[in-house]
């Protein structure tokens, strides 16, 4: 966060540069100082790995989510094996197990797509969220001078763009299983 504050403070010195620069008459040009500009830029690019790094902290949470979601399900399917095997002793007890089963089984299942659901969710909050900022950063600071960051932004918010269109499919793939064993 403190780095995201740095990043801003910095960019307004560039537009402090640019609005304090002196005119070249009769060009609407500026001149600016190319080495304190340059060491500026220098200075956000330090800042930049952050939020980087934050998004792959989103991505390392997405998955570390899914894994206990599948975990909690192969237990609960487990479980229901065990209490099944116990009480298939009549036929009576039999026909109560497997519906028992079937009932823990569908549960897992549910509560398995739902913490996909809420973790797909959960990501592509934080991707929307991050892609709003990238775009925001970039309308309000960079132009045709910083091709080098408009690079990196593009970039990022690709991969941005394609993590969520992978959560989104991952969604649909999880809705439409569900159909199908339905």
């Amino acid at each position: 966060m403190e780095d995201n504050m740095k990043v801003l403070e910095l960019l307004e010195e560039i537009e402090d540069l640019v609005d304090e620069a002196p005119g070249l008459p009769l060009t609407g040009k500026i001149m600016l100082d190319a080495e304190e500009v340059f060491q500026l830029v220098r200075e956000i690019r330090l800042a930049l790995p952050d939020d980087i790094q934050q998004a792959k902290w989103i991505r390392d949470e997405r998955d570390r989510i899914l894994a206990e979601a599948k975990s909690e399900y192969e237990r609960i399917i487990k479980e229901a094996k065990k209490q099944a095997d116990y009480l298939v002793e009549t036929d009576d007890i039999t026909l109560r197990a497997t519906k028992l089963g079937e009932q823990i089984r569908q549960d897992a299942e549910t509560h398995a797509k739902v913490m996909k659901m809420r973790t797909y969710d959960y990501v592509d909050k934080m991707l929307f969220d991050m892609q709003g900022k990238m775009d925001e950063l970039h309308m309000k600071y960079f132009g045709e001078m910083y091709t080098n960051l408009e690079k990196t932004f593009e970039s990022i918010n690709g991969v941005l763009a394609e993590n969520r269109e992978e959560m989104k499919r991952l969604a649909y793939k999880t809705q439409n299983e569900a159909e199908e064993q339905q």
